[in-house]
């Protein structure tokens, strides 16, 4: 069973989100874009290097470039647990 995204965060993933830019297979002078988004470790992001691989392997269309930006959304320290919860009219 695949982890939650929270545990993921917790975990200290963080969502990254990648626009590749490729040529289409059958006309090389066109370009197109696809996003990518995945929970990833920085700095190293095996998860987007390892979908890089994929396309390279499976993808027809030829890759020009990739952009990506990496957002870790919490951490361990910031994670608390709330028992209670109080509702002011």
């Amino acid at each position: 069973m695949d982890p939650s995204e929270t545990e993921l965060m917790l975990k200290g993933y963080g969502l990254t989100t990648a626009e590749f830019t490729y040529h289409m297979p059958d006309f090389a002078h066109v370009l197109n874009t696809f996003v990518w988004q995945d929970y990833d470790l920085a700095p190293d992001h095996p998860r987007l290097l390892s979908f890089i691989d994929f396309w390279k392997e499976e993808i027809e269309g030829p890759l020009r470039h990739v952009r990506f930006s990496h957002r870790k959304m919490m951490s361990s320290g910031e994670w608390r647990h709330v028992v209670g919860e109080f509702h002011l009219n």
